[in-house]
């Protein structure tokens, strides 16, 4: 019994001991990890937001010409319709590229490609500062699509391999944000340069945007690294490179693109001649109500990303935000909206639009992700996001013949459409085996 007791008394310090040694070490590998999270955040931060800057520089060179129509048109003797062939043009040419560029990230490196990218649209600037002619004119607009063209598969690609799960919805949602916004630099740097300094010196003024870029990506390019030449291959499914062209949901998100971007473009075009005939605006009010817009596009894009992180399914959230968004374009066609309140309700209808971003990125990621892995991001990012320049490209032939006949409350009546029937595509996504 002395004996038990004894031990019993004893044998409480090894343990006290124990659990000493064990405290100081804990502590020590706590802090460590909790350091090593830090600098991981910081990292990831970082790159999203060198991404998302030169994302938003290929913004801005969307509008490299259109702000410069009227000196363009003064100086070569041009009409509408032969400064907007340029246009039609940077699309095709980026419609085409995105798509093949997408191949080029996956085999030669998203960060490669990257910097080509960024250095045509610096070459766009500098053409078109030396343009002599309307060639001249075509080639910068060449230039400018073909730089355009690698962003979305290069932009997607890194941000998919350097961004934990957790933060790629606020990745997708910056990135996004960072587009509207250099879309909204644009139009002002380029009118106020050409004011004071001439059309060429506006031009210049752009290729010194893209060439901060540039910079910027050089001096953290170590965020931006590519693995080792086929360290991915064998992530994912093996089989032809085109293999992914047999995948019904990476069809579906083309068509979301699609029918989503052809409805904006409604909007982005002819928005103001519309709101001005259905509701007898001011030309003043109408430019009021497309900035409102794209103003609610930007903060709905800012919200998505928290939204993205929330448990419900991708295609339902996008499913019944741009249902809201079609329905809001069908009360705004009925013409019953007091005239004073058309741009708050332009602002919703842009705000549904930017909210559903960053879900739909993350829809996109999905439909890459689970049958090929990360060795086919780019070229599955590039084929879907390739929905984006085709429709921008053909909305001007759909609503153009609209408005020339006159039916501008048509034109909202198209566009909650195309809205209704993306819906279906993203639902289709959804309910589908990848």
């Amino acid at each position: 019994m002395g004996t038990d007791s004894n031990a019993a008394v004893a044998s409480p310090e090894p343990v006290a001991l124990a659990a000493a040694v064990t405290d100081t070490t804990a502590a020590p590998a706590g802090a460590e990890a909790g350091e090593t999270a830090r600098l991981q955040r910081r990292r990831e931060y970082a790159t999203i937001s060198v991404v998302g800057f030169a994302h938003g520089v290929s913004h801005f060179f969307h509008l490299l010409l259109a702000p410069l129509f009227p000196w363009l048109m003064q100086e070569f003797g041009l009409s509408f319709t032969q400064v907007g062939a340029t246009m039609t043009l940077f699309f095709v040419v980026s419609g085409i590229g995105q798509a093949l560029a997408g191949f080029a990230v996956d085999r030669l490196g998203a960060r490669r490609v990257l910097f080509f990218g960024v250095s045509c649209l610096a070459a766009a600037g500098v053409a078109l500062a030396l343009a002599h002619s309307y060639a001249g004119l075509f080639l910068a607009a060449g230039l400018a699509g073909l730089g355009n063209a690698v962003f979305h598969p290069a932009d997607f690609t890194l941000l998919n391999r350097h961004v934990s799960a957790a933060r790629l919805g606020h990745a997708f949602s910056i990135h996004g944000l960072s587009g509207n916004l250099g879309w909204a630099a644009a139009p002002a740097f380029l009118t106020g340069i050409a004011a004071l300094a001439g059309w060429r010196g506006a031009a210049l003024g752009a290729s010194v945007v893209a060439l901060l870029a540039l910079g910027l990506l050089f001096c953290f390019r170590h965020l931006l690294a590519d693995p080792p030449h086929g360290a991915s291959r064998h992530d994912g499914a093996a089989g032809s490179p085109f293999a992914f062209l047999g995948c019904g949901p990476v069809w579906l998100c083309f068509g979301f693109f699609l029918f989503t971007t052809t409805a904006f473009g409604a909007f982005q075009n002819f928005g103001s001649p519309v709101l001005q005939q259905v509701y007898g605006l001011s030309v003043g009010l109408a430019a009021s109500a497309i900035t409102a817009f794209l103003l609610g596009g930007a903060g709905g894009m800012a919200l998505g990303g928290f939204l993205a992180g929330k448990a419900m399914a991708h295609d339902r959230r996008i499913a019944l935000i741009l249902s809201t968004a079609a329905l809001l374009a069908l009360l705004l066609a009925s013409g019953v909206v007091p005239a004073t309140l058309v741009p708050l309700l332009m602002a919703c209808i842009g705000f549904c639009n930017g909210l559903a971003g960053p879900s739909r990125d993350l829809l996109v990621r999905r439909a890459a992700a689970v049958r090929f892995g990360q060795q086919a991001f780019g070229r599955v990012y590039g084929f879907v996001y390739s929905g984006l320049d085709t429709g921008l490209a053909l909305s001007p032939l759909l609503f153009g013949p609209m408005l020339d006949a006159g039916h501008f409350a048509s034109v909202l009546v198209g566009v909650a459409i195309l809205q209704s029937i993306a819906v279906l595509t993203a639902l289709g996504v959804g309910q589908r085996q990848v």
